[in-house]
Order: structure tokens, then C-alpha cells, then sequence
């Protein structure tokens, strides 16, 4: 009996693998054409020459990581130094979406707690209330942005309202106004996640801690935040990833100093330079990064879990 209970099941399991995968045919199709095809043709673009009228040329070569990393001269005819300059806007990017990704954290795990601890029937208004703004594109949002941080926009007009400035601050075109515009863009990103995590929270675990003589702060350092820990976790890659490759609020609210990896990828395509080789580099070099970032994630969850 058992080794036919044994067999059927082996041949229902069977049957259902049988009859999943045709229906996961149509996303795996999905996920090659659209995502696997471009990342591929990116890679082979970046091993290639580029055109002195724009486009490229099917000739291999490793030009476009060389110009990347090292500066050679005007004619080529220096000694090989570090290329500062991209490396700069390289690291600008990463502070600046740390910078985002702690800043969307701060904000974000208290908003997603208060929700969570609304009663059941007000949650999905408050989860509304936060992803409603949101429905907007982000160009629209990022240009409101901007015409609200202007030097006689809104924002400034009703500081020198109440009398805590007396001339406009300065605030479109710097490192703040970038900061503004990724905080904005990505902040459900950090509260949605978070969210989810601390809805299947269990709370008698606090009240516990409480009846032990646990501080308010014990219980989140030891409780808390290591029950809730994947929601944060998810949160976090949600926001740094596309704030590390975002253009749009690097262009409209920021200038020449506050120029980020996502611009510099853009500029190659569709700006002046034309030249694709260097921007399919600069785009793996990029997707390089964020892959390590998440492998990285990866192993720290498995070593966990043993």
C-alpha cells in the first residue's frame, strides 16, 4: 500500500510539473526577448568600435573599458592614468543612492509600521494614500519637483513666508535637489516591502519582551528588526538599483556637478556624443555592479538560513 501511495504521488507530481511548464512558457519567453536579448546585444555593443559618425562598427575591440578606466591624453600619446573623471560620476552615483536608499529607510520603516498597526479596515486607504502620487509618470513628478524647489517656487516663497529665510535658497542644480528627487521617486519602493513584512508580524512577541523587562529599544534591536529583516532587505536593493542607474532627476534637478552614471549612459545613446560602444561599457560595468551587490545579498541570506 504505502509503495503505491508512494508511486501515485510520484506520478501526480510528475503530472503537475507536466502541466506547469507550458504555462511558464510564455514568461520565460517574456523575460528572453525583452531582457536577456538586450542585455546580451549591450555586451556584445560594448566589445565593439564606434563610428566616427555615431553607430558602431563591427570590429573588436576593448577601447570603450579603456576609456572607462584609464585616461590616455588627448592623442593617446600620455602615459596611461586613472580616469578620474568617470570614475568620479561612478562614485558620486553610489554615495548618492546610499544616500537615497538610508534616507527612503529612515522615512520608510516608520510609515510602513504605522500602517501596519492601523486597524485592518483602514490599511488598504493608507496603502493608497501612499502609492496613489505615484500613478503619475515619474517625468511629470520629477519636473513638479523641480518647478517646487525653484528659486522663487513654492517651497522657497512660503519659507520666506514665515520669516526663516529672507532670500531664496539655492537648491535646483545641486547634490540636495538630486537627493530631493530620488527620495521622492523611490520612497513606496522602501515603505511597500517593509510593509508586507511587518503585516505578518507577530506582536505577542513584543509583549513578551515587555513582560521580561525589555526597553523599547531592546525590543527592536533583537526582535523587531531581525523578524522584519527581508522586508528591509527587499526595500533596500528596490531603491538603490534604480537609484544608482536613474537620469531623470540628475538632468532636471541637478547640473553639471551633479552628474550621475545613469546621465552618462543616457548622454551616449541619445546626446551628442553618439557613442554606443562606451555606453553598452559603461552599462555592463553598471550591471556588473548591481548583479555583485545582489549575489553578495544572496549568499549572506543562505550562510543564514543554515
Amino acid at each position: 500500500m504505502a509503495a503505491e501511495a508512494t508511486s501515485r504521488s510520484a506520478r501526480s507530481g510528475t503530472g503537475w510539473q507536466g502541466l506547469v511548464l507550458p504555462l511558464l512558457l510564455p514568461s520565460w519567453l517574456v523575460i528572453g526577448i525583452f531582457m536577456l536579448v538586450p542585455v546580451a546585444l549591450m555586451a556584445v555593443y560594448s566589445f565593439l568600435t564606434k563610428d566616427f559618425r555615431g553607430g558602431i562598427v563591427w570590429q573588436f575591440s576593448l577601447d570603450a573599458y579603456d576609456q572607462f578606466f584609464v585616461e590616455r591624453g588627448l592623442f593617446g600619446d600620455e602615459p596611461p592614468l586613472p580616469n578620474w573623471t568617470y570614475i568620479t560620476i561612478f562614485w558620486r552615483s553610489i554615495w548618492q543612492a546610499g544616500l537615497a536608499t538610508l534616507l527612503c529607510l529612515i522615512i520608510g520603516f516608520p510609515t510602513a509600521w504605522f500602517i501596519a498597526t492601523r486597524n485592518p479596515r483602514h490599511r488598504a486607504l493608507w496603502v493608497f494614500l501612499i502609492t496613489v502620487p505615484y500613478w503619475v509618470n515619474l517625468l511629470i513628478r520629477t519636473v513638479s519637483m523641480r518647478f517646487l524647489l525653484r528659486d522663487h517656487g513654492p517651497f522657497n516663497e512660503m519659507l520666506m513666508a514665515i520669516g526663516l529665510i529672507d532670500s531664496p535658497l539655492r537648491i535646483i542644480n545641486t547634490d540636495l535637489a538630486v537627493q530631493i528627487g530620488l527620495f521622492y521617486s523611490y520612497l513606496p519602493f522602501m515603505v511597500l516591502p517593509i510593509y508586507a513584512a511587518v503585516e505578518r508580524y507577530n506582536f505577542a512577541l513584543s509583549e513578551a519582551a515587555r513582560d521580561l523587562y525589555a526597553g523599547p529599544w531592546t525590543v527592536l534591536r533583537e526582535i523587531v528588526l531581525p523578524t522584519v529583516k527581508p522586508g528591509i532587505v527587499a526595500g533596500c536593493i528596490l531603491v538603490f538599483v534604480p537609484s544608482l542607474g536613474a537620469f531623470l532627476a540628475p538632468d532636471l534637478l541637478g547640473g553639471a556637478r551633479t552628474y550621475m552614471i545613469g546621465s552618462l549612459i543616457d548622454e551616449q545613446f541619445r546626446g551628442s556624443a553618439g557613442n554606443w560602444p562606451f555606453g553598452s561599457a559603461v552599462a555592463m560595468i553598471l550591471l556588473t555592479m548591481v548583479l555583485a551587490v545582489l549575489l553578495w545579498q544572496v549568499r549572506v541570506a543562505t550562510r543564514e538560513k543554515r
